[in-house]
Parts: structure tokens; sequence; C-alpha cells
């Protein structure tokens, strides 16, 4: 079993996310997606935490400005898509689809994505139901294509839907008001979508993240994830 902190990074800016992981058997930790290092070295010291892997979900900077110092300050591992070697900071260990990765005692499963970018991952610990999305899936939304296709996003967002309603899922990124107008414009009177909206903003106003959050609600919710069709889907893109 997992357990999960929450770092917000560059806030006002980009309002990253990244996450402390630690396997609760071992006490072994992982920091993922690391924007930058500062607010995650305050976090590690108020947990009393020192990561031994850094994991990666793609190669934006903003995902991995903090991998060359925390690898040097912890002795750290960086693991990412062995696709994406050449792309990665530090890059130590690969990992592929269907591959699994040993946190401690708990396991994570790699999904590959590609959309946002060639070469997304997510991590997936299917006996926590936990699942990290990066730059994938945000809190009412998805993450714009910089490298892949509209059909490729298609297929990976199918990957997700797949998955168990009570699966929750932690994105990287502090969208969901962005999100929001969306949500609202193709489910106006969806008193599910209006209800997530108000416990996002309750959330916000009190200095906490929407995330995690049910895949189930998204699925009922996030337009992207309830298009039907690629047709639906591709018409969503394009609005």
């Amino acid at each position: 079993m997992i357990d999960v902190k929450t770092v917000l990074c560059r806030p006002g800016r980009m309002d990253n996310y990244s996450y402390l992981i630690t396997d609760k058997e071992t006490g072994q930790s992982a920091v993922l997606d690391p924007s930058e290092t500062e607010p995650l070295i305050t976090a590690c010291k108020k947990y009393n935490i020192s990561p031994k892997y850094i994991f990666n979900t793609h190669h934006h900077f903003d995902h991995t400005d903090g991998n060359l110092e925390l690898k040097k300050l912890f002795n750290a591992q960086v693991v990412a898509c062995s696709s994406d070697a050449s792309r990665i900071p530090g890059f130590d260990i690969g990992v592929s689809e269907n591959n699994n990765f040993m946190l401690g005692q708990s396991r994570a499963e790699i999904i590959r994505v590609d959309g946002h970018t060639i070469g997304h991952i997510l991590w997936y610990f299917p006996e926590d139901k936990i699942l990290f999305t990066g730059d994938m899936l945000f809190n009412l939304c998805i993450g714009g294509l910089f490298e892949g296709t509209p059909e490729q996003m298609w297929h990976s967002l199918q990957k997700i839907k797949k998955l168990p309603d009570d699966v929750k899922f932690y994105p990287g990124h502090e969208y969901t008001l962005h999100g929001a107008s969306d949500a609202l414009f193709f489910s106006s009177n969806s008193p599910a979508a209006n209800a997530y909206i108000k416990n996002a903003q309750t959330k916000l106003q009190n200095g906490l993240p929407v995330a995690p959050t049910e895949l189930k609600v998204e699925k009922e919710c996030n337009p992207y994830l309830k298009a039907g069709n690629f047709d639906e889907f591709f018409n969503l893109l394009i609005r």
C-alpha cells in the first residue's frame, strides 16, 4: 500500500502538482514529476522522506526540472519511458507499456498514453486503486496535443476509461476551473457536473487540491471522457 503526499509547485504560474509516494510496508519512496526542487525538499524534510526514485510521466520541463538536483541530493534513480530516454534529464531506468515497477512492496503498472507527448506514461498502482496521469488527464479536461494526433489521444483515453470506476487519479496540474468551462458548456444542466464544480471551488477556496478524484465521477463529468466515439471527441477538440 502507498501513501501519497501532494506538493504544489510553481504556484500561480503553472500550478504543477508533484507527488511524494511512499510504500507503507518498506518506507521506500519516490518523487513523481518534480517540477521544482525547493518545495519538494521542504516536503521531504517535513515528512522525513528520502526518495529512492524519481518517476516521470513525460519529458516536459515543468515535470522534470527537479530531476538532476534531487537525483544528486538523494542519490535517487530517474525512471521514465524507455523510448523517451534522450529527453529525460538524468535518465537511469526505462519502463514500457505493461511493465511493472516495484516501489518497495507496492506494484506500479505502466500505461503508455501517447497524445500530449509521444512516450507519455501513466503510473498506475492497481492494488491501491491510484493513478497518476501527468498531463494526459486533468480534472474536467485533458492535456493539449503537443506531439501526438487526435487519434492517439482518443486511443489513450480509452485505456483510462477501461480502468475501474473506483480508481482515484492525481493529475499534473490544477486546471479544474479551466476545465469547468468546457464541462458546463456541454453539460450545463448536469447535476453531477454542477456538484463537481461546486465541490472543486470549495476545496480550492480552502487551499486544498481538487484531486484525487474517482474515475467514476470523471467519466460522468469530463466531456472528453464522455465522448462516445472519435467524431464526438474530435469535435470537442476543434470547438
